[in-house]
């Protein structure tokens, strides 16, 4: 916390307190500094320089709007890799929904042991929100991740106040075909499936790849990327022209 006195009215002082308070004030949204190490770093690659301090936002809430079944399973995939980050140092992963259609051995793919995710299964949207807000409230869990059809600014703003207290990362799986409306999340992001590629005479399918699409991200910078789940980890294709970073779509979030 920074404390203003009278004597910190020189003009050289005021310009360290505003950068002390922009600080304060991206980390309170759960961006972290390069100095930070309580939590595993996900290293998206280029990716990571649309965010402040080119570091993956922890402890914040992450939208993905998923509303057709294709756009529904390369989430899943892409935010079980996101998790399994999270989960490398401990910790348990809630995975809560409506409309459970993930196939919980599937996984491991990701890094991720089945064992390890608390399957929380609900008949009611707003019994599936309540349920993500009190599970975002436990400090001891790695990550939560909800499917729900929809959610409101308001419900969405609270859920940000919860995580700004207990540094938990929370992933909402969007899966309603509606217009998106505004929420407080700090990104929403639209994942695609893309064809995989298999080495030349080698049978099977090929690693996961998608099109990532960051639609919005709070004082970052949107942008596209083709990636691809290769050796435990997210990569952007090589010889992709991706990190494209697109001009006037940084919307206010929130």
């Amino acid at each position: 916390m920074f404390v203003f006195n009278q004597q910190s009215g020189m003009p050289g002082v005021k310009a360290d307190i505003i950068s002390q308070l922009q600080k304060d004030i991206l980390h309170m949204q759960g961006f972290r500094s390069k100095l930070t190490d309580t939590v595993p770093d996900i290293d998206l690659g280029p990716v990571n320089t649309a965010f402040p301090n080119g570091i993956f936002p922890t402890g914040a809430i992450h939208e993905f709007l998923c509303a057709a079944k294709e756009h529904a399973a390369a989430t899943t995939g892409f935010v079980s890799a996101l998790a399994g980050n999270l989960m490398q140092r401990g910790g348990v992963c809630i995975w809560i929904s409506v409309a459970r259609t993930l196939f919980p051995p599937s996984l491991q793919t990701f890094g991720i042991a089945p064992d390890r995710v608390i399957f929380i299964d609900m008949q009611r949207i707003k019994d599936a929100l309540w349920t993500l807000e009190e599970a975002l409230k436990c400090n001891g869990i790695a990550a939560v991740i909800a499917e729900v059809p929809e959610i409101s600014f308001t419900q969405s703003r609270r859920l940000q106040l919860v995580v700004e207290q207990s540094k938990v990362t929370g992933f909402i799986l969007r899966t309603s075909s509606r217009s998106a409306n505004t929420t407080a999340c700090v990104t929403r992001w639209k994942i695609s499936p893309l064809p995989s590629e298999l080495e030349e005479g080698m049978p099977g399918l090929g690693f996961p790849r998608w099109n990532v699409d960051l639609l919005k991200v709070r004082n970052g910078r949107p942008g596209t990327w083709k990636m691809e789940w290769a050796e435990g980890k997210c990569v952007v294709i090589s010889g992709d022209a991706a990190t494209v970073i697109i001009p006037g779509r940084q919307l206010k979030v929130g």
